[in-house]
């Protein structure tokens, strides 16, 4: 420092010597003579001090900057108040943090970054329960909570099962009931009743023109009915051949068929019967209509009929219908000039033009083969209408 100090009092001097390289012409330097005191180092003490100054500033100063949990699992800060847990079956190289239960959120506590701080004390109706496998990698001892232990299993009765009418509650169950029927009826318990004619033609045949009806008429719900039938057929200028009225009782047995029991009743000119009838009548696959029944009279004749036929739906309003009719008899009937086993086959194909959907006027042909001593029959063009309402 001595030296420094001369050196300013000195004033300004060049030392070009202690620049290398470089001289100035005319001008001779004087080599500087040598001060026993060595020269100090400013510039490295200053660094130094430096350094020493932010290392104190930043052990006082206090830390500020927040370090969440997982980054501090990973190593990228040092969080306060933090007491650091190596679990190494966690993540490899990656310890379990340890933290205040602000600062480990559950998702976090669950991967193994981190594991809450003990909960505070919680007043004595608290009550908290944990699904276990809901998150994997947590466990629970039950045995360091305590209060936790189930209480003893109740015996109290179980409610009583509640009515399909809450109102019975408040009213008299008699006429909720009466209600309820009537509510029933007018919706989906509701009455229902239909004619339809499917056949009502004029058969025009070689020199025997006749006609021919077969229809039916139904009232009820659903489930029972009512339904009458009759089908028959003549000769213009003559008496009605032969003719028939059934009334039916109806049942479904499932939604697409219905067993029918009633009577039979022939008239015309043809012997009468009374029979009693046991049928079947639904619509089978691909939308056939089909009707079968047996008939028992009451001179001990066993028949049987069959029918079918199917809408083919051309045009929106033309419709093509196939129909087939077959009768049976279990022995010979004289009375009535049947004869046993197929009494007579009857083919029919029409075409109607639907004007309204209850009204539809027909063309088609109908050929008819009866067997017995009432052998004969042939073709007929027929011309009708099928309506219902």
């Amino acid at each position: 420092m001595i030296a420094f100090a001369l050196l300013l009092l000195a004033g300004p001097q060049h030392q070009h010597d202690m620049i290398p390289g470089m001289t100035m012409p005319g001008m001779t330097m004087a080599p500087a003579t040598k001060s026993k005191a060595k020269p100090a180092k400013p510039a490295r003490k200053t660094a130094q001090r430096r350094r020493a100054l932010r290392k104190t500033k930043a052990a006082t100063k206090p830390r500020t900057a927040a370090c969440s949990a997982e980054h501090a699992a990973m190593g990228h800060c040092t969080p306060t108040q933090v007491s650091v847990a190596m679990d190494h079956g966690a993540m490899p190289g990656m310890g379990t943090m340890s933290t205040t239960a602000g600062s480990c959120p559950p998702e976090h506590a669950a991967m193994g970054h981190c594991k809450p701080a003990a909960p505070a004390p919680e007043a004595p109706d608290a009550d908290a329960s944990m699904d276990h496998s809901a998150m994997p990698g947590m466990a629970m001892d039950h045995g360091a909570m305590v209060g936790m232990a189930p209480g003893p299993v109740g015996n109290a009765l179980p409610p009583p099962i509640p009515r399909d009418r809450a109102a019975d509650r408040f009213y008299d169950p008699a006429a909720m009931a009466a209600a309820d029927r009537q509510m029933r009826m007018e919706h989906g318990g509701m009455r229902f009743s239909q004619v339809v004619f499917n056949l009502a033609e004029v058969q025009i045949r070689d020199g025997r023109d006749g006609y021919r009806w077969d229809g039916e008429g139904w009232f009820g719900g659903d489930i029972h009915r009512l339904v009458v039938k009759s089908e028959g057929e003549g000769t213009f200028g003559d008496r009605i051949g032969t003719a028939e009225v059934q009334a039916l009782y109806a049942r479904a047995i499932d939604p697409y068929w219905n067993l029918q029991a009633g009577v039979r009743q022939d008239v015309g000119r043809a012997a009468r019967r009374t029979y009693a009838v046991v049928g079947v009548e639904g619509l089978a696959p691909y939308w056939f209509d089909v009707e079968g029944a047996l008939f028992l009279s009451d001179k001990g004749e066993l028949l049987a009929r069959t029918e079918a036929w199917v809408d083919q739906r051309v045009t929106q309003r033309a419709i093509l219908q196939p129909r087939l009719e077959v009768n049976f008899a279990a022995q010979d009937v004289p009375d009535q000039r049947i004869a046993a086993g197929v009494s007579s086959l009857e083919l029919g194909l029409r075409l109607r033009y639907e004007i309204a959907r209850e009204f539809a006027p027909y063309v088609g042909i109908n050929w008819e083969r009866r067997y017995g001593p009432a052998g004969g029959g042939g073709a007929a063009l027929a011309l009708g209408i099928r309506t219902w309402f």
